[in-house]
């Protein structure tokens, strides 16, 4: 299988991949120091350094590569961190279903990067390659986009999936049991000569398969701004391995920022359109970064400008 490229160097895919092997040594490190308890001016900072690594790389990216290859860096990075965004809401209520313990989440969400570090590799070298050998798949993607985007602006509070009811769950239960109680940072016990599960590594299931559908949208709307691999694995990874660090930070903020799902919603639908009128009209990606930039501010400040009431018990 052909991996399709726009001219990035070898030397471009080395040091991306040493600047990612450092950087989730460095996370790893810094988060199992705190165990768990991070406060959210530290998750800031942290936050802060990783989308500073990422603004550094684009730059490098620029300067050996040219500005074109960059913006499409950027663009990829902010519409892929984005889009993180609302799936650490969903590890928040993955972590509050199964009461996973402070101190553990961590070695959860590090296993989960790892996985999905493996797996985005996969499904973007065969969205790549699909886009490269079926022209029409570009329509396929931008039709599910726009579906996703509707889904989400008309989905109910009351209408979030049970992570209790996954299927993915339910089949593992038949293959192995799962233990009720947590036995310290072990995902699989031995009891009485029989093997377990342990509720962390149910967790770690269903956040795995999370990501694998948050990949379903998040990788089409990467490819509809480039198809080139680099670029979209790059800043696909670069959203990834900050992930941690903005989890503690927005598990610290949930609630402040309610409108921010609609912006999410809102630039799945503009990549969407553009994906559908790719072939008549073509929209720069130094436009599409700063329109997914301005839809986030907006919705950001909207939230803060304008909270939404609560409701009155009747």
């Amino acid at each position: 299988m052909e991996i399709v490229s726009t001219g990035v160097s070898i030397g471009m895919w080395v040091a991306f991949w040493v600047i990612v092997i450092t950087a989730l040594f460095i996370d790893l490190a810094i988060l199992n120091k705190h165990h768990g308890h991070v406060s959210i001016k530290e998750a800031a900072l942290m936050v802060c350094v990783w989308v500073s690594l990422a603004v550094l790389f684009g730059g490098a990216i620029w300067l050996f590569e040219g500005p074109r290859h960059a913006l499409e860096f950027y663009t990829g990075y902010v519409l892929e961190y984005s889009l993180s965004v609302d799936n650490m809401f969903v590890f928040i209520m993955i972590f509050t279903y199964f009461a996973v313990p402070q101190e553990l989440q961590p070695k959860v969400l590090l296993w989960g990067i790892l996985g999905a570090v493996a797996l985005r590799f996969i499904f973007i070298l065969v969205g790549v390659q699909l886009l490269s050998a079926f022209s029409w798949m570009i329509y396929v993607f931008g039709a599910l986009l726009i579906f996703t985007a509707l889904k989400m602006l008309l989905q109910k509070e009351d209408e979030k999936a049970d992570p209790g009811k996954s299927w993915v769950l339910r089949i593992f239960k038949k293959i192995m049991p799962i233990k009720t109680d947590y036995h310290g940072e072990n995902f699989f016990i031995k009891d009485a000569g029989k093997w377990f599960a342990t509720p962390l590594f149910a967790a770690l299931l269903v956040i795995e398969m999370s990501d694998v559908v948050f990949a379903a949208d998040s990788i089409p709307a990467v490819l509809g701004i480039t198809q080139d691999t680099f670029l979209v694995y790059s800043s696909n990874i670069f959203a990834i391995i900050g992930l941690r660090s903005l989890y503690f930070l927005l598990a610290g903020m949930a609630g402040r920022f309610p409108y921010l799902k609609y912006g999410i919603s809102v630039i799945l639908l503009f990549v969407g359109v553009k994906m559908l009128a790719s072939a008549y009209v073509h929209i720069p990606v130094l436009l599409s970064l700063a329109v997914i930039i301005g839809i986030l501010a907006l919705s950001i400040a909207a939230s803060r400008v304008f909270p939404p009431q609560p409701t009155k018990a009747q």
